[in-house]
């Protein structure tokens, strides 16, 4: 049984390495070749992108046990992707030297808070709930913050929303735990499952390091 557990949390996080590796070469392709000029000056581009991740993140989550895994891992790369095309605006606010910083920074966190969902032994079964209300607040209240546009409720919000995905990144460990326990459940699908759930926190996580710590170009 250790084994098995062993054996999915490696393809995991070797999946959400690839995930992670897939946004940032798109990213920095996006944004080397100028085509992020493109999309960011058309409103069409940014929505029809938006879209496409809604319907990917939807479609993965509802039909992720009736999906062969080709096609689970198909969504979990055209999501990847497509954030590599959003993501590359990052390369234009922000100097190169404080992105790998705060890359880093993230990891470290990361791997911290990866370690305490997988050992802990706290019953996280109650965390979905709250975390997602506690996220849909924040981010309605962002939403509001950008008509208004309070520096100090921002920072406020850039705070919450990082212990939100710290929440989310302890939570999804001890699920994978869980779920690699779980016979019943393919695991060609399982690491696949977990690995994108594990790179939305990650990512959020980074991006919201990024607008604290972030040394901006201007």
């Amino acid at each position: 049984m250790e084994n098995s557990e062993n054996k999915i949390l490696s393809k995991t996080f070797f999946w959400m390495f690839l995930g992670l590796l897939g946004t940032g070469l798109v990213a920095f392709y996006t944004y080397t070749s100028d085509l992020y000029l493109s999309i960011f000056s058309s409103p069409s581009s940014l929505g029809f992108l938006a879209l496409v991740e809604v319907v990917v993140v939807l479609l993965f989550s509802f039909l992720f046990r009736k999906l062969p895994p080709l096609a689970v891992g198909i969504l979990y790369f055209i999501y990847a992707f497509i954030n590599g095309f959003t993501f590359s605006s990052i390369f234009a606010v922000f100097e190169l030297n404080s992105i790998i910083f705060v890359f880093f920074l993230t990891a470290i966190l990361y791997a911290v808070l990866a370690f305490c969902g997988y050992t802990t032994n706290i019953n996280v079964s109650k965390w979905s709930t709250i975390l997602f209300i506690a996220l849909i607040v924040s981010l309605i209240a962002s939403v509001i913050n950008i008509f208004i546009g309070n520096s100090l409720l921002d920072i406020a919000l850039n705070w919450l929303i990082i212990f939100i995905f710290a929440g989310y990144t302890i939570y999804d460990m001890h699920i994978l735990k869980e779920l690699s326990n779980d016979s019943s459940l393919n695991p060609e699908k399982i690491y696949i499952y977990c690995a994108m759930q594990l790179y939305l926190d990650f990512i959020n996580l980074f991006i919201r390091l990024l607008s604290i710590f972030g040394r901006s170009k201007d």
